[in-house]
């Protein structure tokens, strides 16, 4: 049985304040305490009700989310529920502080009801928009912190690769496209829970990825996949 959880609905939109709060009301374990028009309705409501988790709104007039979410995270965790995709807005909200981040038309009932239950206990959770924002955000990162390296002449590349290179190159076309970027994101040091939020799948479907990545690759560690994955360690069939 989950522990009682009180909810602060903030969206102007008063259909979709309605679908969320219709949604969430019909479960036993939660309630919704307030609804909200904006940033600063729902940071009053807040200090009134103290509730468990807040869903709150990007775009709103008068105070809207961005605004308010650091004042907000201060009184309980903040999952965001919006329509805004843009990758600079899920950037900005997760380094405001909201514990994860909720696009409509990319979540179900269901998930929407385990991203609450979860955002009391700090887990996080993405829809693929902003899953794929972070992804291409560890890349990018990934990238930058990578020497670059000048590309080969046309006239050099009947040269064999070097054993690195084919050492990476038979590590990447092993693995499915899902499980590439599972290794991706461990190789940017990222836990499984930070994986499991970032590709928006359980933890258990992570450590089902990590165990067919490290029997394809060979590797006993975490730290073996990675040099595998970046061509310092052997690879066998």
């Amino acid at each position: 049985m989950h522990e009682h959880l009180r909810v602060i609905v903030a969206d102007d939109n008063p259909v979709v304040r309605a679908g969320l709060t219709a949604l969430l009301s019909g479960r036993e374990d939660i309630e919704v305490a307030a609804e909200a028009t904006d940033g600063r309705e729902a940071y009053e409501a807040a200090v009134r009700h103290h509730p468990d988790v807040i869903l709150l709104d990007v775009r709103m007039p008068g105070v809207d989310g961005m605004a308010a979410l650091p004042h907000l995270v201060r009184l309980a965790p903040v999952l965001m529920t919006t329509y805004s995709r843009e990758t600079e807005i899920v950037h900005e909200a997760l380094r405001l502080g909201a514990c994860g981040y909720l696009v409509h038309g990319e979540f179900t009932a269901a998930q929407l009801v385990d991203a609450v239950r979860d955002a009391r206990l700090g887990r996080a959770h993405f829809t693929h928009t902003a899953s794929n924002a972070l992804l291409a955000t560890v890349r990018a990162q990934y990238a930058a912190a990578t020497p670059v390296r000048p590309s080969t002449p046309a006239k050099w590349r009947h040269f064999p690769q070097t054993t690195s290179q084919q050492q990476a190159n038979v590590a990447h076309s092993l693995l499915s496209q899902r499980e590439a970027e599972v290794m991706d994101l461990i190789a940017s040091g990222m836990t499984n829970q930070q994986i499991a939020a970032a590709c928006f799948i359980s933890q258990k479907t992570v450590k089902n990825h990590i165990n067919r990545i490290f029997a394809k690759l060979n590797a006993a560690s975490r730290g073996q996949a990675i040099a595998i994955w970046h061509g310092g360690g052997p690879t066998r069939g």
